[in-house]
């Protein structure tokens, strides 16, 4: 597995350390077998792809649970496993994939300029970016949700934000939280945006920030990783489903893709792959595959 890196943060080092202590993830082993010289009609990007014997998968580095760097410099997570499962299907194994990190802002950027083969990083299925990129799934329904520091009683949703105008909320550029999350505010100055949602951890942490919104998962490994210092408030207002975003118009690629996700559901690679990363949060729930939309 080879990683294109970065400098972990100080509150993302601590969640890592607390999701490390329950154990799973960060390693080469693939939650599904490795196809032994899978076969494809040529000139496809499932035939490219096997023959050259490798891929690049864009994901994050930050998201406790789904994408996260730890302090060995491997990725785990719920996404990295759906990658791997991608890539098994491929003929490729675990150590033949190449991660590059791979922001909100810039996910449709890498999967246009070529960069990645696919995106799987906690990346919304809309009707925006499917103008730019194909998606392939959904592979996990999420929700939006907000976390404060644990002994705030004042935010209890995102309707009291605008009760509260002076709260600054933190979120990521590019992403769909950043957007839901505006119709909540008393003013446009009340949303401060980071590239990364460990920023806003830590921006929390430090009181820059009195609220962080992004889907509750996600928020989840955060809270679980604080040792007390965050907690969720509300319930979640949205409905983000995660898809696979490859290049736009590659019907076949995605067809495989949402084949190769419902054969992981039916052997129970997927169960596994929810199980040994993301479902190890406190309070996760194991989820049902959703239905796939159709490629386009």
């Amino acid at each position: 597995m080879k990683l294109r890196r970065k400098i972990l943060t100080a509150s993302l080092a601590a969640t890592i350390i607390g999701l490390s202590a329950c154990g799973g993830g960060g390693d080469d082993e693939a939650t599904a077998p490795v196809e032994d010289s899978p076969e494809f009609e040529a000139g496809t990007t499932m035939a490219e792809l096997a023959e050259q014997g490798s891929i690049v998968v864009g994901t994050k580095y930050d998201q406790p649970g789904f994408g996260l760097e730890n302090l060995e410099g491997e990725l785990e997570g719920f996404d990295v496993e759906i990658a791997k499962i991608i890539a098994a299907a491929l003929g490729i194994a675990a150590e033949d994939i190449e991660y590059m990190e791979t922001p909100s802002a810039v996910r449709e950027e890498v999967i246009e300029d070529g960069d990645v083969d696919l995106v799987a990083a906690t990346y919304t299925i809309n009707e925006e970016r499917a103008l730019r990129i194909t998606f392939a799934g959904p592979y996990y329904q999420a929700g939006q949700q907000i976390m404060v520091l644990t002994d705030n009683d004042t935010i209890t949703g995102p309707d009291s934000l605008m009760e509260n105008p002076d709260a600054i909320v933190c979120s990521v550029t590019g992403s769909t939280p950043s957007q839901n999350i505006q119709e909540y505010l008393a003013s446009p100055e009340q949303l401060v945006l980071f590239e990364e949602y460990s920023l806003c951890a830590d921006a929390l942490t430090n009181g820059q920030v009195q609220a962080v919104t992004t889907d509750n998962v996600i928020l989840a490994g955060f809270v679980s990783g604080s040792d007390g210092e965050f907690k969720l408030v509300g319930e979640q207002f949205t409905e983000e489903p995660y898809g696979i975003g490859i290049e736009k118009g590659d019907v076949a690629f995605c067809e495989f893709i949402n084949e190769t996700l419902a054969a992981a559901a039916e052997s129970g690679a997927y169960e596994e792959a929810w199980e040994t990363t993301a479902g190890m949060i406190e309070g996760a729930e194991l989820p049902e595959l959703p239905e796939p939309a159709p490629c386009a």
